[in-house]
């Protein structure tokens, strides 16, 4: 067994009386219930620390060493092992010891698991390597956490070595502790910021080539020499120095060569390019490069900054990190005396995707409420200009000056103006949107009361077998032959085939089999059947559970949407209510459930233009007598009524003094202005 030297760990050797053989124990200093954290050291000196240590078989220990004879110890395979000593114990000693350290393990095994540590292929009294809990390893999931587990299971340290988390604690596995650890934290490194100078950095004045260079960008001599434009020098090549400048005094620079390749002084303050511009500015403007910030001031704005670093590819979907671990935007933070001061900032970012990426995460951090944002104006019938410099070559400052002008607020989440909607109430005004009133039913008389309009929820009722599911079939064909609309039908209570059967006869007007329901009607032909099948491929498309669970309402809708996306479908059936699974919190009542979970179809329905028909049986009717139920007699809650656009009951007559029998007869519940 391996032994490394280690502070924690101290063997002595005692001699038995009675053998010559040699054991070897620990001292107290092993075994005392706090110890000092093994963590200390970094994983790449792991070789240098304990990998496994030496069980003790009795339970008396001496308070010094016996001996201070070194252990003798035996080199096999180029490890060094430890002669143990063939010592008798009582076997009942050996089994309560073992019973002990079983439990040990159980608990401290629940307590590491608890905190998300996966410990099953963890060796006691050595360090393991695992994904830490907290930050999950990061963007490449490394095994960055260290956890050290002491050889009898009796506690565990650990410690995350990503600088960007430090998780760090230790927990005991007695009965009654509890885990101690400090919440992750990123390990600050301190960076020294270099000083520089015009005169170490070597710059020199702009050569006439590269100030004609700017010329044909349509920036002056004058804009290039406020802004302290230069040059330098490497080999037989020149580059553009932009100079960054915080209160009069450089503190960064960036270069750009013939090649439009940029690079930066190392360890230099990351600031704003033009910050001394924006010192005393209610107004910000922010560009995306040092062309734009000194186009703008051709165009007469100098209370202009351009970020230093370009734009990212994408918005991050992550939250927001804290100020020190923002690294990518750590010029913002730099700057941010100069940032709370301004009352307006205007994004004139670049127009394409990067660039609107980099306006999403600027509003983000510096409050959407008080940004703004340019449209760049259109190059042609496809293009809009990229950006301010391109506007400035091609149009001039004064429509450079135009555009910052017409900048309009930066849009927040879920506030919006009338203005925003003014395309959309036009072309409801003119009637060009398509079914401003409706899609007709089909059925002349009902047209006169129901129409379907895009973006409603329609509640369809009625006591079993009164032909609820056929009249909607009914309807879906018709709307499909009168305006071609496309269908997703979450249809649980039918079979595939017999469901396929239905709306083939509905669509052919003829029996799908020769059966006494058709009457002298023939079978629809092998022909008829045949485009049939093309008609229900191009028309529905199926939402089914495949397995045995049932489906939740989200489920529903999330499919239908991707029908929507995918397909262009402008109806959504779900049939019935009662066949979805509607688990809810216990602390949740029935009436707050649906009304919830209507509120979910309704979004639906208006956020994607789709119609959805949802049908939901009555309660069971206490001395029923055939009369047809109404819209509250829904099983649930009264919100099935209190949240639909429109309510029809499907009842078919069951009493021979109200009429003929099994007459189907329709009620309908209209709401809103039609």
């Amino acid at each position: 067994m391996r032994f490394p030297s280690h502070p924690l760990y101290k063997l002595s050797s005692c001699a038995s009386p009675s053998s010559s053989a040699t054991l070897f124990m620990a001292s107290k200093q092993l075994f005392k219930s706090t110890f000092s954290n093994p963590l200390t050291t970094t994983p790449c000196s792991h070789n240098r620390q304990l990998l496994n240590t030496y069980r003790i078989l009795f339970s008396v220990f001496p308070s010094k060493p016996s001996s201070r004879t070194s252990p003798f110890c035996l080199k096999t395979n180029g490890c060094y092992t430890l002669s143990h000593a063939n010592v008798p114990r009582p076997a009942v000693l050996e089994n309560a010891e073992e019973r002990s350290l079983v439990a040990m393990r159980r608990r401290l095994t629940q307590k590491l698991e608890e905190l998300g540590m996966d410990i099953e292929i963890c060796t006691p009294g050595q360090y393991n390597h695992l994904v830490c809990p907290m930050c999950k390893g990061g963007d490449s999931e490394e095994a960055s956490l260290s956890l050290y587990i002491s050889h009898d299971w009796s506690s565990a340290l650990w410690m995350c070595f990503r600088g960007k988390c430090g998780w760090k604690g230790s927990t005991m596995a007695s009965a009654g502790s509890r885990p101690s650890y400090e919440t992750p934290q990123r390990i600050t490194k301190v960076k020294n910021i270099r000083e520089i100078s015009v005169e170490s950095l070597n710059l020199e004045p702009l050569c006439d080539e590269l100030v004609g260079y700017f010329a044909e960008r349509m920036i002056t001599r004058e804009t290039l020499q406020r802004n302290a434009v230069m040059q330098k020098s490497y080999g037989d090549q020149i580059a553009i120095a932009f100079t960054y400048w915080r209160n009069g005094t450089l503190v960064s620079c960036k270069y750009r060569d013939i090649d439009k390749k940029f690079w930066q002084e190392a360890d230099t303050e990351k600031v704003f390019y033009g910050l001394d511009d924006i010192e005393e500015t209610d107004d910000i403007i922010i560009v995306e490069g040092e062309m734009d910030k000194l186009a703008m001031e051709e165009a007469g704005f100098t209370n202009c900054v351009s970020v230093p670093d370009g734009a990212p590819a994408s918005v991050s979907k992550k939250d927001l990190p804290p100020e020190e671990r923002d690294t990518k935007y750590q010029y913002l933070w730099n700057c941010k005396e100069y940032l709370k001061k301004a009352s307006r900032i205007i994004l004139a970012t670049d127009g394409d995707n990067p660039g609107q990426a980099l306006a999403e995460e600027l509003a983000r951090r510096l409050g959407r409420e008080r940004c703004w944002r340019v449209r760049w104006p259109k190059k042609n019938d496809v293009e809009h200009f990229k950006d301010a410099n391109e506007v400035l070559m091609y149009l001039g400052p004064d429509a450079l000056k135009e555009v910052i002008e017409d900048a309009e607020l930066y849009p927040i989440r879920g506030l919006f103006n009338f203005r925003d909607y003014f395309d959309e109430i036009d072309a409801y005004y003119h009637r060009t949107l398509g079914y401003e009133f409706g899609a007709p039913t089909g059925w002349r008389a009902l047209d006169e009361l129901y129409n379907v309009v895009p973006g409603e929820l329609t509640i369809v009722t009625g006591v079993p077998n009164s032909g609820k599911s056929e009249w909607i079939d009914a309807l879906l064909c018709n709307l499909n032959e009168r305006v071609g609309w496309r269908f997703a039908l979450c249809s649980m209570e039918n079979k595939v085939r017999e469901h396929a059967r239905k709306l083939l006869e509905k669509h052919i007007k003829k029996p799908f089999f020769e059966a006494r329901y058709g009457g002298s009607v023939e079978r629809m032909s092998i022909e008829e059947f045949e485009q049939g099948k093309q008609w229900l491929s191009d028309t529905f498309y199926l939402i089914r559970c495949e397995d045995d669970s049932l489906p939740s309402i989200k489920w529903v809708l999330d499919l239908a949407k991707a029908a929507v996306l995918r397909y262009g479908v402008r109806g959504l059936v779900i049939d019935p209510y009662n066949e979805l699974d509607h688990q809810r919190p216990v602390s949740q009542t029935e009436t707050e459930y649906v009304s919830q979970m209507l509120t979910m179809v309704k979004r639906f329905a208006q956020h994607h233009a789709c119609h959805v028909w949802f049908v939901a049986h009555p309660r069971q009717l206490h001395n029923w007598v055939g009369g047809p139920p109404n819209l509250y007699d829904i099983s649930g809650s009264a919100h099935f009524i209190n949240k639909c656009d429109n309510g029809i009951v499907i009842h078919r007559n069951r009493d021979p003094e109200a009429g003929p029998i099994d007459q189907v007869q329709g009620y309908w519940s209209i709401f809103g202005c039609k």
